[in-house]
């Protein structure tokens, strides 16, 4: 009777242990799916679902210096308005890193992007983002954003 305890013990034990190492790689496809849903909505300038990424305390670090959820949204929402666009976005050498918990993640990339920016044309940049995701109430949400000018890096044609 002792052994069949030991082996079923044994058995549940591998089994947390495979679901335990399966977990990053499923969250990090997870990440990966929500990074493509919220650049697509970037790149459509659907401007309802790409903030529904971002979680109310985000922390933004952007060329122009640091901003806040709200500033981020009334700054963008400006642009948009003002007849500002972006024509087209293409990330590139995506990274994402997952918690040992599987509950924060940082996804990591380069991108290039076309943006019409009003009395300026359209302009060709290459950035290098980094995304900080938390898991809260069971949803992800971008908390930091990183996006800086990679001012030697040509835009892919």
């Amino acid at each position: 009777m002792m052994n069949w305890k030991m082996a079923g013990f044994a058995l549940a034990a591998v089994a947390a242990a495979s679901s335990a190492t399966a977990a990053p790689a499923s969250t990090e496809a997870r990440i990966q799916a929500l990074e493509d849903k919220v650049n697509t909505a970037y790149a459509a300038n659907n401007l309802p679902t790409y903030f529904s990424f971002y979680a109310e305390d985000l922390r933004a670090l952007f060329p122009d210096g640091p901003t806040t959820f709200a500033g981020y949204k009334a700054d963008w929402t400006a642009f948009i308005k003002s007849g500002g666009a972006i024509l087209s976005f293409k990330d590139k050498d995506m990274r994402v890193q997952v918690s040992p918990k599987g509950d924060a993640a940082v996804a990591s990339y380069l991108a290039d992007v076309v943006t019409r920016t009003p009395g300026k044309g359209d302009v060709k940049t290459s950035y290098s983002e980094t995304d900080v995701w938390f898991l809260r109430h069971g949803q992800w949400k971008i908390v930091e954003i990183h996006y800086s000018e990679n001012p030697k890096v040509e835009p892919a044609k």
